[in-house]
C-alpha cells in the first residue's frame, strides 16, 4: 500500500527550514524521513512523518504551502546488494523511479527503509508485490 509523503515549499532563505522543523517539533510531530531539494528561489522538503494529517494542519496554520504525494516504502536488508535486489525488481517491472531517499529505523539494525516516488504508484506496487516485495504501510512507518 502506498503511503503519503508531505512536500513543503520553502523560500530558499536562511532559517526557513528551521522555521518549519520548529513548528513540527512544537506540535510533537516526528519526522521519520526527510529529503531536501532546492532551486535558486525555493526548496522542497519531502517528508514522511508520524502523523501526516496533523502535520498538514499544523503547516497550513503556520502559513506553509504543503501537499501530499503517494510514495512507496520498502524495508531493505542492510547488507551488500540489499537495495540492488529491489532496484532490479523495479527494472524488471519497467518502473521508472522519479526520486528516492532512505532512512534508518531505531532499534532495527537489520534494515534500511527506502522511499520511492514513481509515476504510476499503483501499477508499480502491484508489480513489486508480484515479485515478492512487501511495501510498508503508513502505520508501520509511524511505529519505527
Amino acid at each position: 500500500m502506498s503511503i503519503k509523503q508531505i512536500s513543503v515549499f520553502l523560500e530558499n532563505k536562511p532559517g526557513k527550514l528551521s522555521d518549519m522543523t520548529a513548528l513540527l517539533a512544537a506540535n510533537n510531530i516526528d519526522i521519520r524521513a526527510l529529503s531536501l531539494a532546492e532551486t535558486k528561489d525555493f526548496g522542497i522538503a519531502r517528508m514522511i512523518v508520524d502523523d501526516i494529517y496533523e502535520a498538514a494542519a499544523v503547516l497550513r496554520d503556520g502559513d506553509f504551502i504543503a501537499n501530499f504525494s503517494p510514495v512507496l516504502a520498502f524495508a531493505v536488508p542492510d547488507e551488500p546488494g540489499g537495495l540492488n535486489k529491489l532496484l532490479n525488481a523495479f527494472n524488471e517491472a519497467k518502473v521508472n523511479i522519479e526520486y528516492m531517499y532512505a532512512f534508518l529505523g531505531g532499534a532495527d539494525t537489520k534494515h534500511a527503509y527506502m522511499i520511492f516516488r514513481v509515476s504510476h504508484t499503483d501499477a508499480a506496487e502491484a508489480a513489486l508485490v508480484a515479485k515478492g516485495f512487501e511495501p510498508m504501510t503508513q502505520e508501520e512507518i509511524a511505529a519505527i
